[in-house]
């Protein structure tokens, strides 16, 4: 690895900043390769590396088992509808991948400018699509039958599983979903459009294998319809949305000053969410028809799903605000031009760059994707200091990260 060499330009750090809270930025550009890491930094690493690659293999592991455990019960419940099982578990199946695949589209277009690793991904998916829902559905089950048995009443039974045990086990079980990546996987999670993007992951998976289980239970091709419309067309943002109030509360507590905001922001998010399910169960369970429940669905949670939209789009904005912050810190010291800061926090930018490395070969088409990752990173990192959460080897992580930039732009530049 190369270590930092004397500046062109010096360091001249902005208006308010703290040295005490990080290292100021070493100046650029990276010097003569090989140096070699003080030993005290490098055990640091390992440690927490191994315990994420454990974490989500557990977690991918449990997941799976628990949407096999999933997939008995739905085709169970297939044979219980029809004679023809197998089939209607494939259709239900189909149709429940329509609003996956909106979710994920959107959760990409959240995540683009500084992507969750894929494999934490995947293992949050599952939580949400296994264990939660595995134990979501044992719990409600148990607790519509208890509440049956003790009143005499399954509408009243169903009404509390609706809008008062639902919400708060499936809301409960997603948050610990959540709570696990952030506590497991922290240096990758740094704010609240991370909590969102795992929130509405997590939330998806759940919204999978519930729609499924729905679907397999419809009585009738027009049942069906009906319920794949409501669940599939009309609120595919219905989960993600809910469990999105513990994600941005999680999220926000990785900006505070505190390491143990986590404590008392995510009981504030969970209860937000928990309050929107069962008032969107509630408005759902007091349809007389299915007019009105349009009706209600148009006045109601349109505008919810709208502001909710608003309130993503405008953290996007932010996170990329953010990103040209953290990079003018680092042009200031010598590692970037204003040029390549704009191509990096814009979209378009980024679409020109990758295009222009293609024109030069495969081999500069990967050092640009590896620019781009290394300094959105960079800039993670810088920020996550910044707010009072640096690492022990800070240092170390930075001069690697500064070090792929500089390689990666040799290489596309023709310079390597």
């Amino acid at each position: 690895m190369s270590m930092p060499t004397s500046p062109a330009n010096g360091w001249s750090p902005r208006a308010g900043y703290r040295r005490s809270a990080y290292p100021a930025v070493a100046p650029g550009p990276v010097g003569a390769a090989g140096a070699p890491l003080p030993a005290e930094w490098t055990p640091q690493i390992a440690p927490e590396r191994r315990r994420g690659r454990i974490a989500t293999i557990v977690l991918t592991v449990l997941g799976g088992l628990g949407l096999l455990a999933m997939f008995v019960v739905i085709y169970l419940s297939a044979m219980e509808s029809s004679r023809l099982a197998g089939q209607l578990t494939w259709i239900a199946v189909a149709l429940a991948l329509i609003p996956l695949l909106i979710v994920l589209a959107t959760v990409w277009w959240i995540d683009r400018w500084e992507p969750e690793p894929p494999a934490v991904l995947v293992a949050a998916f599952l939580w949400g699509a296994g264990v939660a829902a595995v134990i979501s559905l044992v719990v409600s089950t148990s607790a519509t039958l208890l509440v049956a048995s003790s009143t005499g009443s399954p509408s009243g039974a169903q009404f509390f599983s609706a809008v008062v045990s639902a919400p708060i086990v499936e809301e409960s079980t997603k948050a610990l979903g959540i709570l696990i990546v952030f506590l497991v996987w922290r240096r990758t999670f740094n704010g609240p459009v991370d909590g969102i993007v795992y929130a509405c992951v997590i939330a998806e998976g759940f919204a999978f294998a519930e729609n499924i289980l729905y679907f397999v239970r419809s009585t009738s091709t027009i049942d069906l319809l009906i319920t794949f419309v409501m669940r599939g067309v009309l609120s595919p943002f219905a989960h993600p949305t809910f469990t999105a109030c513990t994600g941005l509360a999680i999220g926000a507590s990785a900006r505070m000053r505190s390491s143990q905001a986590w404590v008392w922001m995510t009981p504030l998010g969970l209860a937000c969410a928990i309050v929107l399910h069962a008032f969107w169960n509630g408005v759902i369970w007091s349809r007389e028809d299915i007019g009105q429940a349009f009706i209600l669905y148009a006045m109601i949670e349109v505008p919810v799903f709208i502001a909710w939209g608003g309130v993503v789009v405008w953290l996007r904005w932010s996170e990329r605000m953010t990103m040209r912050a953290r990079l003018y810190d680092y042009h200031r010291a010598g590692w970037y031009s204003p040029a390549e800061i704009t191509m990096l926090t814009t979209g378009s930018g980024r679409a020109a760059a990758r295009r222009w490395a293609r024109g030069r070969g495969p081999r500069a088409s990967s050092a640009m994707k590896a620019f781009l990752k290394a300094s959105s990173a960079l800039a993670q990192l810088r920020q996550q200091a910044l707010d009072g959460h640096a690492e022990a080897d800070f240092a170390a992580q930075e001069a690697t990260l500064l070090d792929r930039m500089s390689s990666s732009r040799r290489v596309f530049t023709g310079q390597a």
